[in-house]
């Protein structure tokens, strides 16, 4: 029995093999729709999600299997104060793989320890969002070919952003990437993520706070909001969260095959007139989030 907490936990042939087999689970969805009969997928959000949720459950029904879910922590017993540990107990009984998110980190990492079946970190806290990384790996890997050679543009909340810090420590395994890294002062990366993962693998990278000056430099731009749940101060909130507005006319100078990508949810940090422009790619990355998820339960689950 196995869990993913940490994009790490997968080595980079194990991240080649999820790709191959989520563009053979796109190429040929029926071999694959009785995949998992008779498996069941808790999935236990104790923070609201639309994507991750939705897509982990229609990953499960399109192998064929069952979902039993939890959508809030308020309906269930951890608001009458179970803990994280005898509910992964629990589920433990009724299920077998549990997809978990929680506002603190750590907390999937807690269930996995006392579950005894997979567990599958869907995001916790701040820290790390494990499966939203594979739907950007599969992204990049579909739209632009590889995942060596590239300028990826990291836009935003850096400091809270779990998918951003999942996507450097996966990035860091490959060659030739650069990372160009623009946030407020206030929302820059921690000083952790560059320590524990791009200056030991020796990537190049940059720290501004103009997008405008380095758009020309990306193939990747990777937007994220500023996300108002993670701050104490709404007034920090109120002066930050339109720091990075991305339209139409700051993507002028970018390079014709640029992506832009966003794990979404989105407020206003990407104009609406950007869908149209066919650099944008953030609605199929939420359609490859479902694929690579269907990959990853056959392999916790050791179907073929």
């Amino acid at each position: 029995m196995r869990s993913i907490i940490d994009i790490l936990d997968l080595s980079v042939e194990e991240l080649d093999e999820l790709v191959a087999k989520a563009q053979d689970i796109m190429a040929n969805p029926k071999k694959y729709a009785h995949k998992c009969e008779g498996k069941k997928l808790a999935t236990m959000f104790y923070e609201p999600s639309t994507r991750t949720r939705l897509s982990f459950e229609a990953a499960m029904y399109e192998l064929g299997g069952n979902v039993l879910s939890v959508a809030s922590a308020a309906s269930s017993s951890a608001a009458k104060g179970e803990s994280v540990a005898d509910t992964a107990r629990m589920i433990s009984c009724y299920a077998d793989i549990l997809a978990m998110r929680h506002p603190k980190e750590g907390a999937p990492l807690v269930a996995a320890m006392n579950a005894s079946i997979p567990v599958v970190n869907a995001g916790d806290g701040g820290h790390n969002h494990p499966t939203q990384t594979l739907a950007d790996l599969l992204t990049i890997h579909c739209e632009k070919g590889r995942f060596t050679d590239l300028t990826i543009g990291l836009c935003g909340d850096l400091k809270f952003g779990r998918t951003v810090h999942s996507l450097i420590a996966a990035m860091c395994r490959y060659t030739g990437v650069k990372f160009v890294l623009i946030a407020p002062e206030e929302l820059k990366l921690p000083s952790y993520v560059k320590t524990q993962h791009i200056l030991p693998s020796g990537h190049e990278f940059v720290e501004t706070t103009d997008l405008e000056a380095v758009m020309p430099q990306l193939d990747v731009l990777y937007m994220t909001r500023v996300q108002k749940e993670r701050f104490f101060n709404e007034e920090d909130y109120l002066r930050l969260k339109d720091s990075y507005i991305l339209t139409p006319e700051k993507l002028k100078p970018a390079k014709q095959d640029l992506i832009i990508m966003h794990p979404l949810p989105r407020v206003n940090e990407i104009s609406v007139a950007v869908d149209q422009d066919p650099r944008a790619c953030y609605f199929k990355q939420a359609l490859y989030g479902k694929f690579m998820r269907e990959a990853l339960i056959l392999k916790l689950l050791e179907v073929d």
